[in-house]
Formats: C-alpha cells, sequence, structure tokens
C-alpha cells in the first residue's frame, strides 16, 4: 500500500471506491494492521489502498476527527461510506470492505 500525502488524497478518493489507512509510525496496533491491509488489498483490485501518517498530514485527521489510531475510511466518489478504528484480522476487514462495498 502506497503512502499518500493531502493533495494525493482528495484526488484519489474523489472518484471509485478508496479505501484509506490512517496511521503513524509509533502506533503498535497501526503496524500490526499494516500487513492486514497489504495481504486483504491483494483481493480487491477495484478498490483503490492507500496509507495517510497523521503525523505529516495533520490537516487530514483534523478534517476527518480522527482522534485515535487506527482509523480506516471508505470512500466512495469522494463520500465516506465506512469506517472502522483499531486492529483487526484480515477475516474481519474483509468482512467490513463487504459490508460497505455491496
Amino acid at each position: 500500500m502506497k503512502i499518500i500525502n493531502a493533495a494525493e488524497f482528495d484526488e484519489m478518493i474523489k472518484s471509485g471506491v478508496s479505501f484509506v489507512d490512517f496511521f503513524a509510525d509509533w502506533c503498535g496496533p497501526c503496524k500490526m494492521l499494516g500487513p492486514v491491509l497489504e495481504e486483504v488489498s491483494v483481493g480487491y483490485p477495484d478498490i483503490e489502498f492507500a496509507k495517510v501518517n497523521v503525523d505529516d498530514n495533520m490537516d487530514l485527521a483534523e478534517r476527518f476527527q480522527i482522534m485515535t489510531i487506527p482509523q480506516v475510511f471508505m470512500f466512495k466518489d469522494g463520500e465516506v461510506i465506512g469506517k472502522f478504528g483499531g486492529y483487526k484480522d484480515a477475516a474481519s476487514v474483509k468482512a467490513f470492505i463487504e459490508e460497505t462495498v455491496k
């Protein structure tokens, strides 16, 4: 999964379905979730996956009122269609995607 900045973020989410992981390098649960998302993303070629470092993009963290990380958002054509916080295993992430994108 690529790490994007605020300018890339707005471009990415404006059309189609996007999955964005808001994280920080110092966050333990974020480090645990990262490999899970890498694994899950392979099964969804129609969804664009990316990560946003909240320490480097505080404006985005503020915009989406992110108080705890990891925080995952799904967007469709620029609108939030789902989100979750904290660590989830691969089966739970897949279930979230299936339920949100249906």
